[in-house]
C-alpha cells in the first residue's frame, strides 16, 4: 500500500512517501525552489518523492494531508464572538481555509490524474495529531508521552498525548490564542529578528546574556493548574489584529505579534541591523529562562498524568535544542526522541503515519535512527555537471577518487585547517545538515568559527556551530549526555575539553551534538575516525551546505555555493575539488593544544 504524506499552505511544505508503512523518502520544497521555509504547495516535492520510489501516481493508495480547518470550529465560533477580531484577520484565515480545501486540484495537476481520483482518497488529518505521530510512530519506544508545542496548527498550539503501539490518544490541548511559540515570536521580532523561523538566532543570541528580565517576561505567561499556560494578551496583537501571517506563496510571512503594551514593559524594540547591545542579550537569555520554565511545566503534568519515563516531542518548540538537552534533569522523563523534522516539515510524515498506523490499525513498522531519505546523485551524473574547465581556469584541481582514498585526503584538509565542503549521497531530512549535505572544519582552531561566519555563512559572529562526534567518544566530550544523530539536544561539553574544542564550545560551555554511528553514516563516521587519527580528537565542525539560503540539494548548488565563498575543498561524490589560491587557506589560524 501506497500512502503519500503532504504538508501543504503552511510553512516548510513538504512530501513524503511510505510503502506499506516503510519510509521510501521525504524532502521538503525549499530545496526545490530555493526559499527558505517555502510554503504555498509542495510541488516538486511532492514529484520527486513519486518518482524516487518508481511507482507510478495512479498507484498511490491514500493522500494524507496534515491540515483539517474544519476541526474545533465550535470554538474557533464562539472566540470570534468573544474577542470580535478585525476582519482583515477573518479574511486571511478564511483564504488560507479556501487554499487548503483546493488542495485536491493541486496534487491532481502535480501528478496528472484526475480530480475525483485524488479526493477519494484524501485523508485530511489534524496539525497537532500529525506532529504527534510524526515523533511517536518512528520513535523506537513502544510506548511513551508525547508532547507537540509550536505556534499555531488548525487553532491549537499545544497537544499533550500517550501513545501504545500503534495508537495515540490526546489527553489536553491549549488552544488558540495561547502558545508558547508565538511568546518565543514575539521575542525574536522584539529583538530585531523579523523573518519566518529566525528564532533559532535567538536561542543562539542567549548564553551571552544574563536573564535580568526574566521576571518582567514571566507577566507574558501565566502558568496554570495541570500544565495550562495562558499569555497574556496585553502583550499580544495576533489574536486580535492578527499577524498578518501569509502561506499562500512560495515565501511565508508574518508580521508583528507584539503589542505597544510589550515596549511599555521592557523599552523599545530594536530595529533590524541595528546594532546588538547587552540589553537585547539579556533579554534574549531572558527568554530562554521563561520559555524554558513553561516547557518543563507542561511535560512535568503530562509525566504525571501518564507515569511513562519515554517521551517524544515535536512542533516547532522541539526545535529548541537548547531546552531539549535540559528536559531529563528537570523532568521525571527518562529519554526524549525528536525526530531530524520535528517542526511543520515532518507533518507531511506524521500525517502519513496517521493514516497507515493509527487510521487503518496496521502495526509500526519504522524506526528513524537517520535522518538520510532525500535525494542522491550517481558520481556518473555529477561528472556529467562538473565544469572542469571553468574550475581549472580559476586554479582548482580535480581528482576522482575511491572512497578510503576520499576519507584521507580530506581529513588531511580538515587537520591542516582547511575548510571542506562534504556532498555525499541521500541529502538529509529536516533542517540541519548531518553529514551528507554539510561544511565541515577542524574544531581545534580557535577562530575557526569566525572565519566561517565572516568568509562562508555571511552572518552575525555569535552564531554556534555543531560538534560532530563518534557515538562512541560521547561520554569523553560531553557531561550526562546521550547519543542524539539529528542535532536535536545541546548539552555541556566537559571542562577538561573545551580549550580542545574551541571552534564548536559555544560561550556557555555547551555544545548542539551529533553523534554519528557507524552503521548509520559510514562515510561520515570513517571521515571523523580519521581525523581523529591525525588529530586526537574525534570531533568535527559541522554545519550546513548552504550561504543564506536552503541547504545545497543539487551537485550544481553545491559547485556555485563552494566557488562564491571562501571554502577550500569540495567532496562531491567521488569528485574531490581544492582551490589554490593565495589567502584562501587558513593553516596559520590559531590552535588548540595538539593530541598529548
Amino acid at each position: 500500500m501506497i500512502v503519500v504524506g503532504i504538508n501543504a499552505y503552511h510553512a516548510d511544505v513538504s512530501a513524503v512517501l511510505l510503502v506499506d508503512g516503510h519510509l521510501v523518502s521525504a524532502v521538503e520544497e525549499e530545496r526545490f525552489r530555493r526559499l527558505k521555509h517555502c510554503a504555498g504547495f509542495p510541488r516538486e516535492a511532492l514529484r520527486h518523492v513519486v518518482e524516487a520510489a518508481g511507482v507510478a501516481p495512479s498507484q498511490i493508495d491514500c493522500f494524507a494531508l496534515s491540515r483539517r480547518p474544519r476541526a474545533h470550529l465550535g470554538r474557533k465560533l464562539l472566540f470570534t464572538l468573544r474577542h470580535r477580531p478585525s476582519l482583515d484577520l477573518i479574511r486571511r484565515r478564511f483564504r488560507n481555509t479556501r487554499e487548503v480545501s483546493r488542495v485536491d486540484d493541486e496534487i491532481a495537476r502535480a501528478l496528472d490524474l484526475s480530480r475525483g481520483r485524488v479526493r477519494g482518497r484524501l485523508y485530511c488529518v489534524e496539525h497537532h495529531p500529525a506532529h504527534l505521530a510524526s515523533a511517536f510512530f518512528v520513535s523506537p519506544f513502544e510506548e511513551s508521552a508525547i508532547a507537540s508545542l509550536d505556534g499555531f496548527g488548525d487553532f491549537v498550539s499545544t497537544s499533550l498525548a500517550e501513545g501504545r503501539g500503534n495508537r495515540m490518544r490526546v489527553r489536553q490541548r491549549v488552544y488558540f490564542p495561547h502558545s508558547l511559540g508565538e511568546l518565543y515570536l514575539a521575542l525574536t521580532q522584539f529583538l530585531g529578528f523579523p523573518d519566518y523561523g529566525d528564532e533559532f538566532k535567538v536561542m543562539g543570541l542567549a548564553p551571552y546574556g544574563q536573564p535580568r528580565y526574566a521576571e518582567p517576561l514571566r507577566r507574558l505567561v501565566r502558568l496554570g493548574p495541570n500544565g495550562g499556560f495562558q499569555l497574556d494578551l496585553s502583550y499580544f496583537q495576533h489574536w486580535s489584529q492578527g499577524d498578518q501571517m501569509t502561506f499562500a506563496g512560495d515565501r511565508p510571512s508574518i508580521g508583528p505579534v507584539y503589542s505597544a503594551g510589550l515596549e511599555r514593559l521592557l523599552g523599545p524594540a530594536r530595529l533590524p541591523g541595528q546594532p546588538l547591545e547587552a540589553r537585547h542579550e539579556d533579554l534574549a537569555a531572558s527568554l530562554q529562562l521563561v520559555f524554558e520554565e513553561a516547557v518543563f511545566h507542561v511535560l512535568r503534568a503530562l509525566h504525571a498524568q501518564t507515569r511513562m519515563t519515554d517521551l517524544c516531542l515535536a512542533g516547532g518548540c522541539a526545535m529548541n535544542s537548547v531546552a531539549n538537552g535540559k528536559i531529563r534533569a528537570e523532568t521525571p522523563f527518562q529519554r526524549v526522541y525528536v525526530q531530524p523534522a520535528a517542526a511543520d516539515n515532518g507533518t507531511a510524515l506524521g500525517a502519513a503515519l496517521f493514516v497507515w498506523n493509527q487510521r487503518l490499525g496496521n502495526p509500526r513498522t519504522l524506526v528513524m535512527d537517520h535522518a538520510l531519505w532525500g535525494p542522491e546523485f550517481t558520481d556518473q551524473e555529477v561528472e556529467r555537471g562538473l565544469p572542469r574547465q571553468a574550475l581549472q581556469d580559476r586554479g582548482c584541481q580535480i581528482s576522482r577518487l575511491d572512497s578510503d582514498q576520499l576519507v584521507r585526503r580530506a581529513a588531511r584538509a580538515l587537520s591542516e585547517g582547511r575548510i571542506v565542503g562534504w556532498f555525499q549521497g541521500r541529502m538529509e531530512w529536516g533542517a540541519r545538515a548531518l553529514g551528507n549535505r554539510s561544511i565541515l572544519a577542524d574544531p581545534r582552531r580557535r577562530d575557526m568559527r569566525d572565519v566561517i561566519n565572516r568568509k562562508i555563512k555571511f552572518r552575525e559572529k555569535f552564531r554556534p556551530f555543531a560538534p560532530a562526534i563518534l557515538e562512541e567518544a560521547l561520554d569523553e566530550y560531553f557531561v550526562d549526555a546521550v547519543p542524539d544523530p539529528f542535532m536535536q539536544q545541546v548539552y555541556p561539553v566537559r571542562p577538561e575539553k573545551r580549550s580542545r574544542l574551541p571552534a564548536v564550545t559555544h560561550v556557555d560551555g555547551s555544545g548542539r551534538l551529533q553523534t554519528v554511528a557507524r552503521a548509520s553514516n559510514p562515510l561520515f563516521w570513517s571521515l571523523l575516525k580519521e581525523f581523529e587519527s591525525l588529530s586526537g580528537v574525534p570531533v568535527l565542525l559541522n554545519t550546513s551546505f548552504n550561504e543564506n539560503e536552503p541547504i545545497v540539494m543539487r551537485p550544481e548548488e553545491a559547485l556555485d555555493c563552494f566557488r562564491r565563498t571562501d571554502m577550500d575543498c569540495l567532496a562531491l561524490g567521488a569528485w574531490w575539488i581544492e582551490k589554490r589560491r593565495a589567502g584562501t587557506e587558513v593553516e596559520a589560524a590559531p590552535m588548540a593544544e595538539e593530541k598529548a
